[in-house]
């Protein structure tokens, strides 16, 4: 994961709401809440891969990994936890 994440192509999407993005957030990462996914999928399709998407936990970021690949984006990791990434950041 430390090869995809420090990949200079990668886009690292946060699925946490904007308030727990605002609490602390990988450097460089885009706040997509998780509820508002459907209505960036055409961006999502469009940013640079592979994508690491991240939450708190892993959980929320599963949903949109599962609900991204249903609408043909490939190239995508469930990053975990935005903590985790961001150990992995360098």
């Amino acid at each position: 994961m430390n090869e995809i994440i420090n990949n200079p192509s990668t886009t690292i999407i946060d699925v946490r709401t904007e308030q727990e993005f605002a609490e602390g957030s990988v450097a460089g990462s885009v706040n997509i809440p998780l509820h508002t996914i459907p209505d960036h999928v055409d961006r999502i399709k469009e940013m640079s891969k592979p994508l690491v998407l991240c939450c708190l936990s892993g959980g929320r970021s599963g949903q949109a990994l599962m609900f991204l690949q249903g609408h043909g984006i490939d190239q995508m990791h469930n990053g975990g936890g935005w903590a985790d990434v961001q150990i992995h950041k360098m």
